[in-house]
């Protein structure tokens, strides 16, 4: 059985691979991915990153999100978020982006994969799932990023505080928001719940 035979066998689909996990099933690493990214095999995501492909009845599928940046970062500790999940708030966003964010410990920058763009960056912490008070806070701290009318959405932030689950809120400004954020939250939270 040849090399890029056993290799073949080692590919599951619908799995972003690391040029470097690969490299254990051959010893021409770079050869046989010339080979199966040119017999379609596998597709080339960024340098050192390739995707095996699952089939649908409308053609070959991309990968998961959180897969795909999780094999890029090589790390699980991330958060994917996009601006268009503000629009779920209720605050007057109402613009649609073409764009992830990714909050991490390690990449910083805009990162094309695939044929999709993710802009990565680099926070001490961040929660482990979107939540709405995460949101509200992520809003406020890109805000001046948006396409928006920035006082009118911070008119409707402040209605939104009021409805919201004070304590939460308070924890989340604390851990996530930036000092600007901080002062536009100061006067907005009771103080029962700071």
């Amino acid at each position: 059985m040849s090399q890029l035979h056993q290799l073949k066998r080692q590919l599951k689909q619908g799995r972003v691979y690391r040029r470097t996990e690969l490299a254990n099933w051959s010893k021409s690493v770079d050869r046989h991915l010339d080979e199966l990214v040119q017999d379609g095999t596998l597709q080339k995501l960024s340098q050192g990153l390739y995707y095996f492909p699952k089939e649908s009845a409308f053609g070959k599928t991309p990968p998961d999100e959180n897969v795909l940046v999780q094999s890029f970062l090589n790390d699980h500790r991330f958060l994917l978020t996009t601006p268009n999940a503000y629009n779920s708030l209720g605050v007057g966003t109402t613009q649609l982006y073409n764009e992830r964010t990714v909050y991490n410990h390690k990449r910083h920058g805009e990162f094309k994969l695939g044929n999709r763009t993710f802009h990565f960056k680099v926070k001490p912490h961040f929660p482990k799932k979107v939540t709405q008070e995460f949101l509200l806070v992520d809003l406020v701290n890109n805000l001046d990023t948006l396409a928006e009318d920035s006082s009118n959405v911070l008119k409707k932030v402040a209605e939104k505080v009021a409805e919201m689950d004070g304590k939460k809120l308070a924890h989340s400004v604390a851990e996530y928001g930036s000092v600007r954020t901080k002062k536009v939250f100061a006067p907005l939270l009771q103080p029962n719940s700071l």
